[in-house]
């Protein structure tokens, strides 16, 4: 080999290197470090609604409003229950890897009249898991309406705070505060009066962001 090949070889490679580093730079830079996970119900999964208009979506936009690097990944199911969620949640914390993981779950279980136990049992679980595999959690609360008897409605109520106070998770206490204890409730309900409007989304949001912010640092 020529010193002048050798000089043009080495020219080469500088040129590489050069045109590698900003593009290097600009997908570290442009990487998010969070990856938040939902595994909800239909309350998450936009039942009913114009795609892009429930609260995870508003979600996504919120975080990228704030200039938080964020990636948001909605594994909600309409109709999931806790043992739903608990089933998959091994392998979406596998293929995922949340830093953060939101369980929005419950609901259903109290609908299909499934012991408070077991429901208690499946969220602890899954939060455990989370926590295991190195994701930060939050435990989103529901709540009954007073036709299933106050007893029930208070241990139901407590079983969320419960789950998050022994798993060290942060708690969202009732998810559909501002929506289905107004005097206007009514209004913020689609047909048929279990899953809210678009317009309630925003108010659901209100409810999980300062719970969720704090964590994201």
């Amino acid at each position: 080999m020529t010193l002048s090949r050798r000089a043009w070889l080495v020219h080469c490679t500088a040129l590489a290197a050069a045109f590698a580093a900003p593009r290097a730079f600009a997908q570290a830079v442009s990487a998010k470090p969070f990856r938040i996970l939902v595994v909800g119900d239909s309350l998450s999964a936009e039942y009913g609604l114009e795609r892009g208009s429930g609260w995870v979506a508003l979600l996504e936009k919120r975080l990228a409003q704030d200039g938080i690097a964020a990636e948001v990944v909605n594994a909600s199911i309409s109709g999931d229950t806790t043992s739903g969620g608990r089933s998959r949640l091994a392998a979406l914390l596998k293929q995922h890897r949340p830093t953060h993981v939101i369980l929005e779950l419950g609901g259903n279980d109290a609908l299909r009249g499934l012991p408070l136990s077991m429901t208690q049992a499946n969220l602890g679980e899954m939060a455990h898991a989370a926590k295991a595999a190195g994701a930060r959690v939050v435990v989103v609360g529901m709540q009954v309406p007073p036709n299933y008897g106050r007893k029930y409605s208070d241990d139901f109520t407590a079983l969320f705070a419960a789950v998050a106070q022994k798993e060290g998770a942060a708690l969202v206490p009732f998810l559909l505060k501002g929506v289905a204890d107004t005097p206007q409730a009514d209004a913020m309900f689609q047909a048929d009066r279990i899953h809210p409007r678009a317009q309630a989304h925003p108010t659901m949001l209100a409810n999980v962001w300062p719970v969720l912010r704090p964590l994201l640092r």
